[in-house]
């Protein structure tokens, strides 16, 4: 997958700017404040519904403006086919559309671009709440099988009508039924969650190898939203029903749950240090960008914002290498050239971004 041009508006520094990168590596340098992290957000935005540094109405969208917009266009490599994507986003409502065809969800057009982000905030997904790490694992899904974004739905439904029925303190049929569809749907998403990370699993060890190698043998270990070893779902939603009535809200299930790290040579995950965080969260990322590839046959783009200020010297070497060696397309910002970069022969496109406008150098 490789993004052949990027057209923001509304959105923080940038009025409205175009963005034109090149296969391979993407440097974009900028002062602090400058607005390279925007492309970046940008980007995300389109892959994921939201920026990584929150909601669109917390300060994405620019000030005087209505709405953030957002273009994109990207070939996949795999089979030749131009794509593209438009998305409008006012913070409370949105207009997008995926190949000149308006779509009234946003996950299809998270599902139809796939971009994998490293940014000052990803050690969240180690040292962070479920959340994160359950949006993680959604993601990868809807993007290496297609009917997994159907299931999503189904159980986020029957979740809506369970709770709405708990905090009316409704007992009768319909809370049987929907109970039935929570426990059906959520079986099915447990175990399409848990296949996605034993898949996971080889590559992740591959790149703790490479990046933390120190913490010996990585393990993943799934934690499915309740005690799947003693009851079924439904055996456990009937065993918390009268409690669920007297909070008003769905106790256990799917989405509660989550996932932990461990490393044979490490302790928990809790008494890692912030780097060792970070190494792992990056490494995670980048097993998930290795998974989508083994499984689709392209790579998603890899944005790594501010590499200089997240890795040392040795570890953006190690990275970058990695992935130049990969084919992917890259795109890597920062004050000035990470000093990891200038040890690879490989030629990297130059940008610089100043009052609110991308230039190609």
């Amino acid at each position: 997958m490789r993004i052949t041009r990027l057209d923001v508006a509304g959105l923080r520094r940038f009025e409205r700017t175009s963005f034109a990168p090149g296969p391979g590596l993407n440097l974009v340098t900028g002062d602090n404040g400058a607005g390279k992290t925007s492309v970046l957000e940008a980007l995300h935005l389109m892959a994921y519904g939201r920026s990584f540094r929150g909601r669109v109405r917390d300060g994405l969208i620019r000030q005087g403006t209505e709405a953030v917009e957002v273009f994109v266009e990207w070939l996949e490599e795999a089979s030749s086919r131009l794509r593209r994507a438009g998305l409008r986003h006012r913070g409370s409502d949105w207009e997008g559309r995926l190949d000149g065809v308006s779509t009234p969800h946003i996950g299809e057009l998270c599902a139809a671009l796939a971009v994998v982000t490293f940014e000052p905030g990803s050690h969240a997904l180690v040292t962070g709440g479920g959340e994160p790490r359950r949006r993680f694992v959604d993601w990868g899904l809807f993007h290496v099988e297609p009917d997994f974004l159907p299931i999503w739905r189904r159980y986020a439904r029957a979740l809506k009508q369970r709770n709405a029925l708990l905090k009316a303190r409704v007992r009768d049929g319909q809370l049987d039924a929907w109970e039935h569809e929570l426990a059906l749907a959520g079986t099915l998403l447990t175990s399409r969650r848990q296949r996605y990370l034993e898949q996971l699993q080889p590559h992740l060890q591959a790149t703790v190898t490479a990046l933390l190698p120190a913490a010996g043998a990585s393990t993943l270990e799934f934690l499915p939203g309740w005690r799947r070893d003693e009851l079924s779902l439904a055996d456990a939603l009937l065993l918390a029903r009268e409690r669920d009535l007297a909070a008003g809200f769905t106790s256990i299930g799917p989405h509660r749950a989550d996932w932990r790290i461990d490393y044979t040579d490490l302790p928990g995950r809790e008494a890692l240090s912030r780097g060792q965080a970070k190494l792992t969260a990056l490494s995670v990322l980048l097993a998930q960008a290795e998974q989508h590839a083994a499984l689709r046959g392209e790579w998603p783009v890899i944005a790594l914002d501010d590499l200089a200020s997240e890795l040392d010297r040795a570890h953006q070497h190690r990275v970058l290498q990695r992935l130049v060696a990969s084919g992917t397309q890259i795109i890597v910002t920062g004050t000035e050239p990470p000093p990891g970069l200038l040890e690879l022969a490989a030629p990297a496109a130059r940008f610089h971004v100043e009052q609110g406008q991308v230039h190609a150098l």
